[in-house]
């Protein structure tokens, strides 16, 4: 029974210490100190600390979202060439797609990042991709 009452004076003596406050005073040649105990010599105020957390952004994968089920995505600018003759090529052929753009779209700009993406077009059928459209035999062997 001591071994307990004695263990619980520790702990409530543990927790008193536990709770550290922050002091800040200014020393005569106008330096700032900053100590868990005060100066006894100065003027001394307690500092209020904040806590600034940050719980980061919340991501979505869009693969789920457009990417499925034989929908094209094409990620290009508005003066890549290449980005255009693709997406030429999809309205010839009747494929629908849905365009984002690594420049002015957020999203856009997001996807390339998270898919390393390191020039346009990036397109992507289904869960295949493709980087670039140098043929449409190619593109048709991911599309299909």
């Amino acid at each position: 029974m001591k071994g307990a009452l004695g263990f619980g004076f520790l702990l409530l003596l543990a927790s008193s210490s536990a709770t550290a406050e922050i002091y800040k005073w200014v020393d005569e040649h106008g330096k700032i100190h900053f100590g868990d105990r005060p100066s006894r010599q100065l003027d001394v105020e307690e500092v209020e600390l904040r806590l600034n957390t940050f719980s980061g952004y919340q991501v979505t994968d869009r693969d789920d979202d457009i990417a499925t089920g034989g929908k094209v995505v094409i990620y290009s600018t508005t003066w890549c060439g290449v980005c255009d003759r693709a997406k030429d090529y999809f309205k010839a052929n009747n494929i629908p797609f849905t365009e984002c753009d690594v420049e002015k779209s957020e999203t856009g700009t997001r996807d390339f990042k998270r898919m390393n993406g390191r020039s346009v077009p990036i397109i992507l059928a289904g869960s295949k991709r493709m980087d670039g459209f140098s043929s449409e035999a190619r593109f048709k062997s991911i599309y299909r």
